[in-house]
């Protein structure tokens, strides 16, 4: 598997690392923040570099409310079930997650070949298995992807809300998805395409810190905390 011995529990990041729906998450957003700050005096299109700077990882509220800080724009927070059309950081989130929604049922939702050779093969190893997600839409990803049955304990960004845990980078996502399949930070392997999360990895003390490259930001995954860096998971079956 890639992993030292040590390792008894595996906890993964979901878009960008078992599934492909991080390229639907940037879609989301950058449509959603265009329309935000079209108009508005010296403002600029959402970019690649706005995405994995600002979004990436993050949970939704903590997204919008990063990158309209480095665009000097301030909202009001609201409510969570805030409509769409509010004019707040959770409406702004609101509206992004409803073209999200719209945008997987048209597409669909595909996992990583690679990633589901890797999963079966734990599965086989008898590690347990864990989805760590700041998305709040991680048990249709895990069901559309078809990967659910691999799954042991899923923490997504339902979880971080009703357990008021500090989304990525802080660590707390990830203690709480090792703390519910019963393992020691030390015993288990974050797995994690975002700056975010490797750094999540990093400060939680994880036994081993999985960075996986799918935008060409290798050394920065490896200066924020990644133990190693792949391409896509089964280079690590392939270690072996």
């Amino acid at each position: 598997m890639g992993l030292p011995d040590s390792i008894k529990a595996l906890l993964f990041d979901l878009d960008g690392v078992l599934t492909g729906t991080a390229e639907l998450h940037k879609q989301a957003w950058k449509r959603t923040f265009d329309d935000f700050v079209a108009g508005r005096e010296g403002q600029r299109p959402f970019s690649e570099q706005d995405y994995l700077d600002y979004v990436d990882g993050r949970p939704r509220a903590d997204g919008v409310r990063t990158f309209l800080a480095a665009r000097g724009i301030h909202l009001p927070e609201g409510d969570p079930d805030d409509p769409p059309s509010a004019e707040t950081v959770n409406g702004v989130g609101n509206r992004k997650n409803e073209l999200l929604l719209s945008i997987i049922e048209n597409e669909g939702v595909r996992p990583y070949p690679g990633s589901r050779r890797y999963l079966e093969a734990a599965h086989r190893a008898g590690l347990k298995i864990g989805v760590v997600t700041s998305s709040a839409n991680g048990e249709a990803v895990l069901a559309a992807a078809d990967l659910a049955k691999f799954v042991q304990n899923r923490v997504d960004g339902l979880t971080i809300v009703a357990q008021g845990l500090r989304g990525k980078p802080a660590p707390d996502s990830f203690l709480a998805g090792a703390k519910a399949l019963g393992v020691s930070p030390d015993e288990a392997a974050v797995f994690e395409d975002a700056l975010s999360g490797v750094q999540a990895g990093r400060d939680g003390k994880f036994g081993f810190v999985v960075g996986v490259d799918r935008a060409g930001q290798a050394d920065a995954l490896r200066s924020h905390g990644a133990d190693v860096v792949v391409e896509d998971l089964a280079d690590l079956l392939e270690e072996r």
